[in-house]
């Protein structure tokens, strides 16, 4: 099946991320399917679709940590693994081990070591980069605070910082706004103006449809394989969505509501 909403083609600004004909399998079954899409520079994409779609699967593809079955994945023109510390991935809060004896400033910090090598100590540089983003994510007063101890929005403020310091071109969230309270999401929406100015992409996966069709960018609708990738206007459509999210999406008044507590795949097809 063609991927009729899809824009495969960036031919009207650079091409910061270009993925073609992604495909990424688990015991040989496909969980992303020949996926193609380009995002300009400086562009921030909503990530959509239901439980089991692929999205932290194209995510840990994209920061490499999930080898591809076939296609590629080019950043400033040059094949993945070119550029070092890049990319920056911050994954879904369950996938943390909190328990980790260590303080915020150390978890900010490993952000760093891409940089420095693991036999370097951080310098002057690194600890100033370090401090500045603690502060901007306005937990400058938790720096000596076990990771374990804060709160779980304290927690995500944290591990942006330490994805920020690695000074990213792209930057990847997986759920950010699950769990956290509606102060961190607004300062993590408002950092998002931010890393625009400063010419950074940005991919996040959520399954709030109204926030990702007003805050930004461009949505990338996707279940295993491409369903729309634009605007909201275009990518947002009832079509798409029920293509998307089957029986888990339903139409209220013209409003739509997903049951994001749904874990049953859509089955793939062609």
């Amino acid at each position: 099946m063609k991927n009729s909403t899809a824009t495969t083609s960036c031919a009207w600004a650079p091409a910061h991320l270009l993925v073609e004909g992604a495909t990424v399998s688990y015991g040989g079954k496909p969980s992303l399917r020949d996926v193609t899409f380009c995002v300009p520079v400086g562009t921030s994409v909503a990530v959509i679709g239901p439980n089991g779609a692929g999205k932290s699967t194209l995510f840990k593809a994209l920061v490499g940590l999930l080898p591809l079955q076939a296609g590629h994945i080019v950043i400033h023109g040059l094949p993945l693994g070119h550029h070092r510390d890049c990319v920056a991935y911050v994954p879904q809060r369950e996938e943390v081990d909190w328990r980790f004896p260590v303080t915020v400033t150390d978890v900010v910090m490993m952000g760093r070591y891409g940089r420095l090598g693991w036999l370097r100590r951080p310098g002057k540089r690194d600890r100033a980069v370090v401090a500045e983003w603690l502060e901007r994510m306005g937990i400058g007063d938790l720096a000596s605070k076990p990771i374990g101890d804060l709160s779980g929005g304290q927690q995500q403020r944290a591990f942006l910082a330490r994805a920020l310091v690695q000074e990213p071109h792209i930057l990847l969230m997986d759920e950010p706004f699950t769990g956290v309270d509606v102060s961190t999401q607004e300062a993590t929406l408002s950092l998002f103006e931010t890393l625009r100015e400063q010419q950074v992409t940005v991919l996040v996966s959520t399954h709030d449809l109204k926030l990702s069709a007003t805050r930004f960018d461009q949505v990338l609708l996707l279940n295993r394989r491409l369903i729309a990738y634009g605007p909201a206007r275009d990518a947002l459509t009832s079509q798409t969505l029920a293509e998307a999210f089957g029986g888990q999406v339903l139409f209220v008044n013209g409003a739509v509501v997903v049951d994001k507590a749904a874990h049953v795949r859509k089955p793939y097809t062609e």
